[in-house]
């Protein structure tokens, strides 16, 4: 259970206290450390942190793949007073020297790929780099750090002479719900990284929030760790918050092929599972749709009584492929398919589609799953409010703003686009479009800067488009841009699916993409017809939660 209180710190002492035997961090086929464990790991770190002179408000940089050493760094981080600075590991070498730098950080811990990539002289700033995979120091401008290293367990002892068990544990609490916790730099889809200040109040919040809609995730349960934890979305509700509860944390520590995720879902059967779209859309369009779009299953989803039956037997199917025993899938990230979205729900499956961003830390909307409305992404989060900019906020879309306790301070040494985040009577600018129901349901159209107008004033929102493309035959993905004032499509196709289909030629392949186009147009406003389509070479660059770099293809 969650130990309520005002401050961050003083939850995860007391769920360290409490849950003092139990697993809190596993690497998946690897280690597992306990709550004491992490504890004593944590205490050894402060250690660290004092010799080496870290200050309350002072920035560590963390850069690897997700292990345990990172969850480790990272709690070591907040409940010190310093200022986490996650990278994701994904970022090109260029972009962690750049993070680094911008972000004042006076400690690099990061993995040893992430060390033979970055040059450290590029990093004038740092004091002190520790290689995360084993804790190991790799540079120093202090000789002090040299001996603290080398006497650690001497000083571990000396400053708990008797024994260190739950008693031992204490962590000041942050003096303000305003004081910065951490700083998370995103790339985006729309430019250059920009660092959100994430206060206490919004990890607090979203902390609270996960224990108010999944009061079932207790010191019992088991959750895999799927999406980066650099990244908001996997390190809040898939490590932070289970860390304040006594949950079991597992981190697949290699690359979350859907056959790595689906194995350690069957062996270690999680609680919950926070998913981006990405990694549902491909069960749905690769193990699902081949089977529905076979004659006899299509004839027998249109009669009454096997029709539920199938249906029935899909969902028991993919839910065990889940492990089986979570509450629900939530989703997040990204837009979900419309066509997907509306298949799950007809099943039964435990799932739902949630909005958030890394600048609310990151929970703005949820539903939960025996609510969900098919494409919505929920009403409000507890703490939060949200507007559409629009004259009619339930017909005609408008830019979604949010205020609460969610919402960051502003972007670090970034006035201007800080300023440009809210509006003058305090609300947030998301840069998203959308309507609001009469329930409060919110419906997401697109990303106000991907909006196209059409010739006679139109909105035209792109992904609504793709989402339809990307279900035509041998389409991997797409992108809607406006080139000249006329619809393109740029396609990346199934070539292995194709060529066991016979379309071993990019003329047939060519073909049957403007073939697909056609349908697509049949359903689309004159104005917003696709006039062309472009074969793409290899799919497209992305950010590390799969979401398409648009700015790099539109001109």
């Amino acid at each position: 259970m969650l130990y309520i209180s005002d401050s961050l710190n003083k939850i995860l002492e007391e769920s360290f206290r409490h849950n003092w035997n139990r697993p809190a961090l596993s690497d998946y086929k690897g280690i597992t450390l306990y709550y004491r464990d992490v504890a004593r790991r944590i205490a050894k770190m402060h250690i660290i942190f004092r010799n080496v002179g870290v200050q309350k408000g002072d920035k560590i940089a963390i850069c690897s793949k997700n292990q345990s050493n990172w969850a480790v760094t990272f709690l070591a981080c907040l409940t010190y007073g310093a200022v986490p600075v996650p990278i994701l590991h994904e970022f090109k070498p260029s972009n962690i020297e750049h993070i680094v730098n911008h972000s004042d950080s006076k400690i690099l811990f990061a993995g040893s790929l992430i060390l033979e990539s970055v040059a450290i002289t590029h990093m004038e700033k740092l004091n002190t780099v520790m290689c995360l995979d084993d804790f190991s120091l790799v540079y120093t401008k202090d000789k002090n750090v040299y001996l603290t290293m080398e006497h650690l367990n001497e000083l571990f002892g000396k400053a708990y002479p008797k024994t260190f068990g739950p008693e031992s544990v204490s962590y000041e609490a942050e003096a303000d719900p305003d004081e910065m916790a951490m700083i998370n730099y995103t790339s985006g889809t729309s430019g250059f990284s920009k660092g959100v200040m994430i206060p206490y109040r919004a990890l607090r919040s979203n902390v609270l929030f996960a224990y108010q809609v999944l009061p079932s995730i207790d010191e019992n349960s088991n959750v895999v760790s799927i999406l980066p934890s650099a990244h908001m979305y996997g390190m809040m509700f898939e490590f932070l918050f289970e860390m304040t509860v006594g949950a079991h944390v597992h981190f697949l520590t290699r690359v979350p092929s859907p056959s790595v995720i689906v194995k350690a879902f069957e062996e270690i059967k999680p609680k919950i599972i926070i998913s981006v779209p990405l990694v549902i859309e491909k069960i749905y369009k690769n193990r699902l749709l081949p089977f529905l779009s076979t004659p006899g299953v299509r004839f027998l989803l249109r009669l009454p009584v096997t029709d539920k039956r199938i249906k029935t037997q899909i969902n028991d199917t993919l839910t065990n492929s889940f492990g089986g025993q979570f509450e629900e899938v939530i989703i997040g990230g990204a837009a979900f398919n419309k066509e997907a979205d509306q298949f799950f729900s007809s099943i039964g499956f435990r799932y739902t589609v949630g909005y958030g961003m890394t600048e609310c830390a990151p929970i703005i909307t949820y539903a939960d799953w025996k609510e969900k409305k098919v494409g919505s992404c929920g009403y409000a989060a507890p703490r939060m409010e949200i507007r559409i900019d629009s004259d009619d906020p339930q017909n005609i879309p408008g830019e979604i703003q949010v205020r609460g306790d969610n919402t960051m301070l502003g972007y670090y040494k970034n006035e201007i686009a800080t300023k440009d985040a809210f509006t003058k009577d305090g609300w947030m600018r998301t840069g998203d479009l959308g309507v609001l129901d009469k329930d409060g349901f919110l419906y997401i159209k697109g990303r106000s800067k991907n909006m196209i107008l059409g010739p006679s004033g139109q909105n035209i929102y792109p992904e609504e488009i793709e989402s339809i493309i990307n279900n035509m035959p041998y389409v991997v993905e797409s992108l809607v841009i406006d080139e000249g004032g006329k619809m393109v499509a740029l396609i990346y196709p199934d070539l292995e699916g194709a060529a066991k289909d016979g379309l071993t030629t990019s003329e047939l392949i060519e073909a049957k993409m403007n073939e697909n186009i056609r349908i697509v147009n049949e359903e689309m406003p004159n104005y917003s017809k696709i006039s062309s389509v472009k074969i793409m070479p290899e799919e497209f660059e992305k950010t590390p939660k799969r979401s398409i770099k648009r700015y790099i293809y539109q001109k």
